[in-house]
């Protein structure tokens, strides 16, 4: 049974650019123009499975309201803490700490930011959803309203890659990445990356 996933990343915060992690931002006028441009026209989708954060939760709201599609909000599919660094842009963060973000992003695992949540945490609970994602829609095409962070976590899983690699793949505001996940006859399951733009 074929199921994909369309993991639409949130569109431009008020504010900007910035390591907000779990910081509640909402969207900027712009990030609402970004997010409705990607959905249209719309897919063949079934269900829509959100974030819980508003930039997320505020348009997957509409777009299901307007749809007339079922949704679910996944505490699951939350951004990775950032700890220290939550809030603040690169510029600020290389200001205090020189080369800290280059170094973040090198090695993620030994220089992730004072307080943020360890990777492997946030791979797992990405990874947990996922998979309930697909065992919950069989034959069905979802969105999924959520963060890089987290689009990241699912490609990584649905890939093989270890979570280390995954912050490699640029993914930018309002972009989709579209996952397809298949057993085929072999009962075993193949899962391909499918399109990330």
């Amino acid at each position: 049974m074929r199921v994909t996933l369309d993991f639409l990343r949130h569109g431009e915060p008020v504010g900007g650019r910035r390591y907000r992690g779990q910081t509640d931002d909402p969207l900027s006028q712009r990030g609402w123009a970004q997010m409705r441009a990607a959905t249209e026209p719309a897919r063949d989708w079934r269900a829509i499975v959100s974030s819980p954060l508003s930039r997320c939760r505020a348009f997957a709201e509409e777009l299901a309201a307007g749809a007339g599609l079922p949704l679910r909000v996944d505490e699951r599919l939350r951004e990775v803490g950032f700890g220290v660094w939550e809030g603040r842009t690169a510029d600020e963060l290389n200001a205090e700490w020189p080369g800290c973000v280059a170094a973040f992003k090198h090695d993620p695992v030994g220089r992730r930011p004072p307080g943020a949540e360890p990777l492997a945490e946030f791979h797992a609970r990405v990874a947990a959803a996922y998979e309930d994602l697909v065992a919950g829609h069989p034959g069905q095409r979802v969105l999924v309203v959520a963060h890089a962070g987290v689009i990241r976590m699912a490609i990584a899983h649905a890939l093989g890659l270890a979570p280390e690699r995954a912050y490699r793949i640029e993914v930018g505001s309002a972009a989709i990445a579209s996952i397809r996940a298949e057993s085929p006859a072999t009962g075993q399951r193949f899962d391909s990356l499918i399109g990330l733009g």
